[in-house]
């Protein structure tokens, strides 16, 4: 017998289509700002002619706001509501690819720092807004469907952001370096002002289409919503809440091996030799890796594997992983960077749920405050990788991971144990 579908369901159903074709354009927006980073690190490196530690101040820059923000916008939530929420965050993360322009055209690495900056506190408070819209959006009992179709629009984004960025800012870099280095100073001057122009157009785009999104979202007519406030975690975010202290830990490795896998494979590249028109898309290679390993956990999880044993099974992977990077030759070397990616894409959303397990009500909004807060990781692990690439070498830097991963074996085994 054929079913149809009456007057109001059409409309539902329509509904539903348009917001989820919505939140999943902030997903890609996420994935795609976040990830422009492994580009932008040899980009800037050689525009501003900076050393190997100071490149990797683009990360911190980014993910620090991540810190830096959390609480404050989750407290400014509470005065907006959602929907205003992320129009703000949107006009903020604008705002910060804007200041790309003037840092351009002065070569001011301050300037491209600051522009970081803005926008990663924009991401933190839109990404704070948007995140319960993926179990609002339709049942309870479909909502993991959704995140699945989120994280793939995320990943997506950042294997096409080196791509499409690596094409236009560092076009015809193969012989670059070696052209800089036989300039005469007043010729490399007049060459990087010309290479740092480069990334005007593509920032003025990306200010463009965060600007359209944000006047879009009025129109949108998605439900609006206050959360509850995250109590006492602005005067006590971690030491006050020794409860949340392990999963903040896992979450600040996590973060820190997954950024560095990302966006220290493009100059590891380079440091083997490797031309800048191959290594500079390497972090696509990376997060491409990272899909498959979502993709596989969406499919195994739990249907032939529990969340705390692929947790376990990850961390181990990361460690083995670290080792062979650290001792295997070169291009082999190289894919071992990218398959950490392989290994990382099921520590974040395995930590979670066990940090979180058994929360309630302002205890839960308190502890994903302080979880948030863990994202820190992502802006000290590159930096540390960079100081000890300069003490050592690039290779032997990775070293930074171990601790990391055996940190994360401890907390998965305890997860483990706790689910017996």
């Amino acid at each position: 017998m054929a079913i149809t579908m009456n007057a109001a369901e059409r409309n539902a159903t329509g509904s539903y289509r348009k917001n989820l074709l919505l939140i999943g354009i902030f997903f890609f927006i996420f994935g795609f700002i976040s990830w422009i980073n492994g580009t932008l690190i040899p980009y800037l490196k050689i525009a501003c002619e900076l050393q190997e530690w100071q490149a990797y101040l683009v990360t911190f820059a980014f993910y620090i706001s991540y810190t830096a923000m959390a609480i404050p916008a989750s407290r400014l939530l509470q005065q907006t509501g959602m929907i205003k929420g992320m129009s703000l965050g949107l006009y903020i993360m604008a705002a910060g690819c804007a200041l790309f322009i003037p840092a351009a055209l002065t070569r001011s690495y301050s300037l491209f720092l600051s522009g970081l900056f803005l926008t990663g506190g924009g991401l933190t408070l839109l990404q704070t807004a948007v995140n319960p819209y993926v179990t609002l959006l339709g049942p309870a009992n479909s909502a993991a469907s959704r995140i699945s179709i989120m994280g793939i629009c995320n990943k997506v984004a950042g294997i096409l952001a080196p791509l499409i960025m690596g094409s236009i800012i560092l076009k015809n870099s193969g012989g670059l370096i070696s052209e800089l280095a036989s300039m005469t100073a007043e010729q490399k001057k007049l060459r990087l002002d010309e290479l740092a122009h480069d990334v005007i157009l593509p920032y003025c785009i990306l200010t463009a289409i965060l600007v359209l999104v944000a006047i879009l979202l009025r129109f949108a007519h998605l439900p609006d919503l206050k959360p509850a406030a995250p109590a006492g975690a602005d005067t006590v975010p971690i030491a006050g809440n020794i409860r949340f202290l392990p999963g903040f830990t896992a979450i600040f490795f996590a973060v820190g091996a997954e950024v560095l896998a990302g966006d220290t494979i493009g100059n590891y590249g380079l440091y083997h030799g490797i031309s800048l028109d191959i290594a500079k898309n390497f972090t696509s290679y990376a997060l491409f890796c990272m899909m498959l390993g979502y993709i596989a956990g969406v499919w195994a999880i739990p249907r032939y594997i529990s969340q705390q044993k692929a947790f376990y099974a990850s961390a181990w992977l990361g460690l083995i992983l670290t080792a062979a990077v650290i001792l295997l030759p070169q291009k082999a070397s190289i894919g071992c960077v990218a398959l950490l990616g392989l290994a990382n894409a099921m520590l974040w959303p395995a930590i979670w749920p066990q940090a979180l397990n058994g929360l309630e009500g302002k205890a839960l909004a308190r502890g994903s405050a302080v979880l948030i807060m863990g994202i820190a990781g992502g802006a000290l692990l590159p930096l540390i990788y960079g100081w000890l690439a300069t003490v050592f070498n690039n290779q032997y830097a990775y070293c930074i991971l171990i601790p990391g991963y055996l940190f994360l074996l401890y907390y998965s085994y305890t997860g483990m144990k706790r689910a017996k």
